[in-house]
């Protein structure tokens, strides 16, 4: 038993007429969750980021040459509000991370662009992330990371199908 079943059990005991079985699914990926952001934070922190700051250089880098976003496309990649992205956008300017450019196709827009510090250190960085990914799931087989991805995407997608639930 896991501390999980524990609070299964425990519920069970005190309230046997919830069917508390969902608990134990969204309890477990709660708690994986946290355990993979712990260790993926820990990475990011021996670069002086932490994941807000690495997404953004990391969104900047897959966009590929000339590494360089206006805000609303950083937001909508991203999923975050245009507050959230101008607090991460100053820390990384600050840090000499990024810079803000006038947008030469909208002369009342702005875009963000790597720096040359930021490009190495993301690419440093995201060197690290994918070798600590591998860890994280090294201990298990193949088939069964092949099995749980193919769960897990159809289980998201089945959520943002439903009317109602937004994301």
């Amino acid at each position: 038993m896991d501390g999980v079943d524990e609070i299964i059990a425990q519920w069970n005991r005190e309230r046997p007429d919830l069917d508390v079985g969902p608990m134990a699914l969204i309890g477990r990926l709660g708690r994986l969750r946290e355990v993979l952001s712990r260790r993926q934070e820990e990475v990011f922190a021996r670069f002086g980021l932490n994941s807000s700051g690495f997404d953004v250089l990391a969104t900047l880098r897959r966009a590929g040459p000339p590494h360089a976003l206006s805000p609303g496309e950083l937001m909508e990649q991203m999923m975050i509000s245009s507050g959230t992205m101008t607090n991460r956008i100053d820390q990384l300017a600050k840090a000499g991370l990024v810079e803000r450019q006038q947008n030469p196709d909208d002369r009342r827009g702005m875009i963000v662009s790597l720096t040359d510090k930021g490009f190495a250190l993301i690419d440093e960085a995201v060197t690290a992330h994918v070798e600590n990914q591998h860890r994280l799931v090294s201990m298990l087989a193949e088939p069964e990371r092949a099995a749980l991805n193919d769960l897990l995407k159809s289980y998201l997608e089945r959520l943002r199908q439903r009317p109602g639930h937004p994301d």
